[in-house]
């Protein structure tokens, strides 16, 4: 049978429980059509990029299936009448990848605390910075005088190819 990888965002206002039963209900779905769930994770709420039907945040679930193509068309027609699931996303892989995905990773390596050294900038110590470290700035006269013509108020008595620089007449 062909492998699938299902992702899934319900709305914002459910509960953890109610999200995770949305799972169990779409893996009964696919089982139900002669397929299996070889794996579920749920990735917890998720700030979105844009709002989706009013909604900036959703519940992630990723799904690995081994399941024919008619119980994964049954399970999105589903989740597309299903008034909590706002988006899915089903692909086709040649084989799953075995372990956690990589959000279940990245979200391992912040409870961990040992990704970036605790200082948001990656790799290692903890560093105090002064004003000492600063290069050294001066605000006056450094720059070349700029030759006119070409902006958009050159030197008012030379003609400019610019917008309105020169003199008209």
């Amino acid at each position: 049978m062909p492998l699938y990888e299902h992702v899934f965002i319900s709305r914002q206002d459910l509960s953890s429980a109610q999200a995770e039963s949305l799972i169990e209900h779409f893996s009964a779905v696919i089982a139900d059509n002669g397929g299996k769930i070889v794996e579920h994770e749920y990735w917890g709420v998720k700030t979105m990029a844009y709002k989706i039907n009013k909604n900036r945040k959703g519940h992630y679930a990723f799904l690995k299936s081994d399941a024919p193509s008619a119980a994964v068309q049954e399970m999105e027609r589903l989740m597309r009448l299903h008034d909590d699931v706002m988006r899915i996303l089903t692909i086709k892989v040649d084989a799953h990848v075995e372990g956690p995905s990589a959000q279940m990773q990245k979200r391992d390596d912040r409870e961990r605390g040992d990704r970036d050294g605790g200082n948001g900038f990656g790799g290692g110590e903890r560093r105090e910075r002064s004003f000492g470290d600063r290069p050294e700035r001066s605000f006056g006269g450094d720059r070349p005088e700029r030759s006119g013509g070409g902006g958009f108020g050159g030197d008012r008595g030379a003609p400019s190819g610019g917008f309105g620089g020169g003199n008209r007449r």
